[in-house]
């Protein structure tokens, strides 16, 4: 602690500088008010009164010139460490536009995309309620586990969206299998072997394969999209949180507070010297540069293909579109289908008796589903849409490339932090006023060997560094498959079938609203029919009469299920079309 004298303290600062510049000290002291300003300008920094030291002569300091000083060594470590703080400040400072962009448009991405799924659910509710009434209603379980898986996938549950619809698929054919044979009764046996038949049957026609790629492009993209932009913001997070060591405290004590203690403290460190400090400093983030731009390039090019081919509004707009397709198509085949089930698994057995309907099931009330046109796109309750949220990101991420390696130059391009390259023989040069003569060094830990003002030792990279690099890579990785269509996770047990896999060739007027046949094919080499044979019939799992279906979901027995079939999506074209309902 220092003493402090009776003597007034100006007297006594005045005394001192005055001694200083008898006794030969450096003309520099006094150029900017000598050790008064200093006082002065310390207290006003809000440094308490018993840590502004009285002026000392020719104390030798540990991290400053060791000549006349203005500081006493508390007064250097004190120093010290607010230079410490004043880095780490300005990190903070020059990275939060990219933590603040990736906290909130992460942020609204994931409210936009559960909000589609909820609106998706909720439109197709409403639809087939007001057409279909109770017969929907009584087995609308069936379509609400299919958005709730939707909902896992998209939250980064570990389901395989592939599964997900053909579970789905399965479930349905099942039931209006025995929708448009209502002469026969069908034990959970035989509902087996039509279920596992599907797929070389194919009741459906083309639409569970149409609407397996749309949905599956569009939910992968948003998916890695909205987990992106969460890595991203968890990255920037890290790799500002540093603790500078003894070389860096020491080369940003000399810059920033060493011409203080010289008597000199409005003068500003060379831009050059600063430059040199920074990269030492900041060494081990500029090595993030490469995988960091690859990131970004990654980020960028999903988000455009949300806005185009993997739209998420025109993805879940589909379902209930799509799905009234199928089934109308399964209603339209019924005889050849049902002739081609009965042949490979059997007669049923009629039903001994029937009742008729009554006219509440007939579907008296339905109503011609609703699709949007090319041009109108879906606003949510947040008061937006895709289009806008993809070009406001867009216009977010292209500044953000080369961050680290331009971190240097950014902090000492501040007027507060270094002075302006017109100024390079008016600046503290780390000895005192004049031109920095060193070589500015490269970026990244490799070229700092020589760096004269951060000793950095280059053999010994940063663990901390190497763990984001390796999740820039993974968050890169999944990015950049997202953008065919394809899902990290499930890449082995979907090869060729998975999520939009082998389908990347086609064009997108053909599974996409709103893209006409004038949209470019992807960038895949395209399909060689001869190399896709085809799958065999799907083997589900049987635990008992009927046998647990994936994700651990056991279906009721079918016999239960039977007493409220599913005409809800059928029926309107079966009483225009099939005897079978009379």
């Amino acid at each position: 602690m220092e003493t402090w004298l009776a003597v007034p303290k100006f007297q006594l600062l005045g005394l001192l500088c005055a001694v200083a510049a008898l006794s030969g000290s450096r003309s520099s002291v006094a150029a900017d008010g000598g050790c008064r300003t200093v006082w002065i300008k310390t207290k006003q920094s809000g440094f308490k009164p018993n840590y502004i030291p009285s002026p000392v002569c020719c104390e030798h300091l540990r991290l400053c010139p060791q000549d006349y000083t203005c500081c006493s060594s508390q007064m250097e470590e004190t120093l010290a460490l607010q230079s410490e703080r004043d880095f780490l400040k300005s990190v903070e400072n020059h990275s939060q536009f990219l933590l603040t962009t990736f906290t909130q448009r992460q942020r609204r991405f994931d409210e936009f995309f559960r909000e589609l799924i909820d609106l998706s659910e909720k439109s197709m509710n409403q639809m087939f309620t007001k057409t279909y009434g109770r017969l929907f209603t009584q087995n609308s379980h069936v379509f609400q586990e299919l958005f709730v898986e939707l909902r896992r996938y998209y939250s980064g549950g570990s389901v395989s969206l592939t599964e997900v619809l053909s579970d789905f698929w399965s479930r349905l054919v099942e039931r209006v299998f025995t929708l448009v044979n209502p002469q026969y009764q069908f034990s959970d046996d035989y509902l087996e072997c039509v279920s596992k038949h599907a797929e070389q049957l194919q009741p459906f026609g083309d639409v569970p394969r149409k609407l397996r790629v749309q949905v599956s492009r569009a939910f992968i993209a948003a998916r890695a999209l909205s987990q992106g932009l969460a890595a991203g913001r968890d990255i920037v997070n890290k790799a500002t949180k540093m603790t500078p060591d003894s070389e860096c405290m020491r080369g940003l004590m000399r810059q920033w507070y060493c011409p203080l203690c010289r008597g000199m403290p409005s003068l500003r460190p060379c831009r050059a010297f600063c430059l040199n400090v920074m990269k030492g400093c900041l060494a081990n983030q500029a090595d993030l540069d490469t995988e960091w731009d690859y990131f970004i390039d990654a980020l960028y090019h999903v988000a455009e293909k949300l806005e185009g081919p993997f739209n998420m509004e025109l993805a879940v707009d589909s379902i209930s579109v799509k799905v009234s397709e199928a089934i109308m198509h399964m209603q339209e085949n019924s005889v050849s289908i049902s002739t081609k089930v009965f042949q490979g698994c059997g007669n049923p057995r009629p039903v001994p008796a029937r009742s008729k309907r009554s006219p509440k099931e007939s579907g008296g009330n339905r109503r011609p589903f609703r699709t949007y046109t090319p041009d109108e796109k879906p606003t949510t309750a947040a008061g937006t849409n895709l289009d806008r949220l993809v070009t406001e990101l867009k216009e977010r991420l292209r500044p953000m490339g080369s961050f680290w390696v331009s971190l240097p130059h950014t902090i000492c391009n501040d007027e507060k932090m270094a002075a302006d390259v017109t100024n390079e023989d008016r600046c503290w040069n780390g000895q005192t006023r004049g031109r920095y003569l060193p070589e500015v060094m490269g970026d990244g830990l490799a070229n700092q060997i020589n760096n004269p003002e951060v000793e950095v030792d280059i053999g010994r990279p940063d663990v901390k560094t190497r763990q984001l690099i390796m999740e820039l890579r993974v968050a890169s990785n999944k990015l950049r498959h997202a953008q065919s269509g394809q899902d990290m996770d499930f890449m082995d047990s979907e090869e060729g079938s998975g999520s939009g896999g082998d389908d990347a060739s086609e064009r997108y007027n053909d599974d996409w609203p709103g893209y006409g046949p004038h949209s470019p094919p992807f960038s895949k080499p395209p399909r060689n029919a001869a190399s896709n044979p085809a799958k065999p019939p799907r083997v589900r799992e049987r635990n008992g009469p009927k046998g647990n279906r994936n994700h651990g979901r056991v279906p009721s027995a079918t016999s239960q299920l039977a007493s409220s079939l599913l005409p809800f999506l059928v029926l309107p074209f079966v009483l225009m079309k099939a005897p079978w309902w009379r």
